[in-house]
């Protein structure tokens, strides 16, 4: 598993944005899949997850309602759209891939520990 993040920027409060991340392996369909994030002088936080069958997504309370992932896994890539953004979702946004989380419990899905691989991050900042 190599992820690739991208589709960061700069938008303003209100508008949306829809990250993408790319697995160049031939493992990514049997991965659950998460993104995270981190702002200046934050500790890295869970945004979202799903497993590797797309069949349950969790979320951050913070993400709920406004952002939706979703995974192609014939283009072995796992997408955050996100809407409705606020400044105070300004921060990198990382992709990560778990080969399954333990016991296959949500408490898991949310644990950065249950994520082997990690993509470089992308910037996401939202301007007032």
């Amino acid at each position: 598993v190599q992820l690739q993040a991208s589709g960061g920027g700069l938008v303003q409060a209100g508008e949306s944005l829809t990250l993408s991340c790319a697995d160049s392996g031939r493992s990514f369909r049997t991965y659950a899949m998460g993104w995270f994030r981190q702002s200046p002088g934050q500790d890295r936080e869970f945004v979202a997850a799903l497993n590797y069958k797309g069949e349950r997504a969790y979320y951050a309370d913070a993400a709920k309602g406004r952002f939706t992932i979703s995974r192609g896994n014939a283009k072995n890539s796992v997408y955050l759209q996100m809407n409705s953004l606020k400044p105070e979702d300004t921060a990198v946004y990382y992709c990560a891939a778990s080969p399954g989380w333990t016991d296959g419990l949500e408490y898991y899905a949310r644990t950065q520990n249950e994520y082997d691989h990690w993509g470089q991050g992308t910037q996401v900042t939202v301007s007032s």
